[in-house]
């Protein structure tokens, strides 16, 4: 009998975090049709789980994804979803997204990374946008990348499709933290810890408010923001929140682990 292929992504919810574990480190988690399927499944499914309040993205392997999968021929199932989709799906679902990057990462993976909310890279891992260099350009994931970059820094990356160490990642704005790969854990453990402590409705919108209001007008921001505050001010969550607040208790929300 011909030996089960393992699932391309694993996915683990605990404590209201989900976990979504990239699982092709052979191919060095290459974005093929089976990555991709697996990976938009579980995040729409996470997004409408209530139970799930933060999505952690990582990796198997030492690559946390190499872009495009250039080698793997014709896949075994249909194409549920593109990348457009799932960069589409991070940044508009309503739950915040860690990445947490166990590794190098190349290509359209950077654009995985920089398109969650949240990110936190081993110190020894590497980072380029490498794709001049195979006579192609990083033009998908440039719509994720291109706004956390100043212009110059921009041109420099993705014109010489040179590695960097993660370090420089963390400083031209692509991604949060860079961490000794024996602190990655716990690292990621504390921006968890924090992100459950928030609540539902208002994590929801707040993320809405940092992707939507730098391309409104001022004119049409303030007017936005007053219906966002007075939705949420009314909304039941905030009069829970405002109690527990005034008892200096935590609030109904917080997993009881984190009481």
């Amino acid at each position: 009998m011909a030996q089960q292929e393992e699932p391309s992504t694993l996915l683990h919810v605990e404590l209201g975090v989900a976990t979504i574990t990239l699982n092709r480190p052979q191919e060095k988690n290459s974005l093929g049709v089976e990555i991709i399927n697996e990976l938009g499944d579980h995040l729409a499914a996470c997004m409408a789980n209530e139970e799930v309040r933060t999505i952690v993205l990582t990796n198997n392997g030492n690559t946390f994804c190499a872009g495009a999968n250039l080698k793997r021929g014709n896949p075994s199932d249909p194409a549920r979803y593109n990348l457009v989709e799932i960069l589409t799906m991070i940044q508009d679902g309503p739950k915040v997204v860690v990445a947490k990057i166990n590794g190098h990462i190349t290509g359209g993976g950077v654009g995985l990374a920089a398109a969650c909310d949240l990110s936190v890279i081993i110190d020894s891992a590497k980072v380029g946008f490498t794709e001049v260099r195979i006579g192609v350009a990083p033009a998908i994931i440039s719509v994720v990348c291109l706004p956390k970059m100043r212009r110059g820094d921009a041109a420099e990356l993705m014109l010489s499709g040179e590695k960097i160490m993660a370090t420089r990642a963390v400083e031209v704005g692509l991604l949060n933290y860079a961490v000794p790969a024996d602190s990655l854990d716990s690292a990621v453990t504390r921006l968890t810890d924090k992100l459950v402590r928030g609540g539902p409705n208002a994590m929801k919108h707040t993320k809405q408010l940092v992707y939507q209001v730098p391309k409104m007008s001022v004119e049409d921001a303030y007017n936005y923001t007053a219906q966002v505050s007075m939705g949420c001010f009314m909304h039941p969550e905030a009069k829970a929140g405002i109690k527990a607040f005034n008892q200096r208790v935590d609030a109904p929300w917080v997993p009881k682990s984190k009481l």
